[in-house]
């Protein structure tokens, strides 16, 4: 359930970048998944697409960038890494 929360948060950030750019529609989104976030891009994919449904963000082309650095100070978290708008 704690994937999925992650998950949301980051699609009320992307709805966000939409409304602050007045586009109702996201063309695709790059993410990178921390060495120790607890989630395989399969899983982030899956759920993403789910989450997505009925938002801006539903269809969206989405990249996901798995880091290798365990030791990287955001080595436990997903970061949004760009939002491309779609008009």
């Amino acid at each position: 359930m704690h994937e999925l929360a992650l998950i949301k948060d980051l699609l009320h950030r992307i709805e966000f970048i939409a409304l602050e750019l007045h586009s109702r529609k996201i063309a695709g989104v790059k993410v990178s998944l921390g060495a120790l976030a607890q989630i395989t891009a399969e899983r982030f994919r899956e759920r993403f697409a789910h989450a997505a449904r009925r938002t801006v963000a539903e269809g969206a082309r989405l990249e996901i960038e798995v880091m290798q650095d365990v030791h990287h100070p955001w080595a436990q978290h997903i970061i949004l890494e760009n939002v491309e708008i779609a008009d």
